[in-house]
């Protein structure tokens, strides 16, 4: 599994948090195989089949009142990583990895609420949907981006999104060929 952390440790994040005691925390509640990925508010775990259940809403508590932060955490499974990686549909247009965000739906339903983006025009910006994630590409930077902030209203800050190369990464790290 691989829980992403929104608002932490990432570029605008208003709260910082090591990821040494990110790590120490995940594995007191029993959680295995615990890794992070550099600096980011990402972690990867296996969850024993008796831990299994709300995995994000004890994260979410355990980060409340074990180190006082109160983000929002998505979890992913090894295969709905691999899923949004294998599908980028931006492969062949996305010439830059840093402007193609993976937007990862809080809920499978949040879709449906993208799906009346997908007939606007954000031309030099693109967008599709896949099974869980929706893809942003960003042409002129995140920060100059018009599509950007129109997801992140519809789905009422909800959702996280991550790079293509920190999606890439995440899947090397749950393969275990990463660092």
């Amino acid at each position: 599994m691989v829980g992403l952390l929104r608002g932490v440790n990432n570029v605008g994040a208003t709260t910082r948090i090591a990821m040494a005691d990110l790590r120490a925390l995940v594995e007191r509640l029993g959680f295995r195989d615990v890794r992070t990925l550099l600096n980011s508010g990402n972690v990867v775990f296996t969850v024993p089949s008796d831990r299994r259940g709300d995995v994000p809403g004890r994260l979410e508590k355990a980060l409340g009142s074990k180190l006082g932060i109160h983000p929002r955490v998505t979890v992913l499974s090894g295969k709905e990583v691999a899923d949004a990686v294998r599908d980028n549909p931006f492969r062949d247009l996305a010439y830059n990895p840093s402007r193609l965000l993976v937007m990862v739906l809080a809920k499978g339903s949040d879709r449906g609420r993208l799906e009346p983006l997908l007939k606007q025009s954000w031309d030099p910006e693109a967008l599709a949907l896949g099974k869980r994630v929706a893809y942003l590409w960003c042409a002129n930077g995140v920060a100059d981006s018009t599509l950007w902030p129109a997801v992140d209203r519809v789905l009422e800050k909800t959702g996280t999104a991550r790079n293509i190369a920190t999606m890439t990464k995440l899947l090397t790290l749950i393969k275990g060929t990463g660092p």
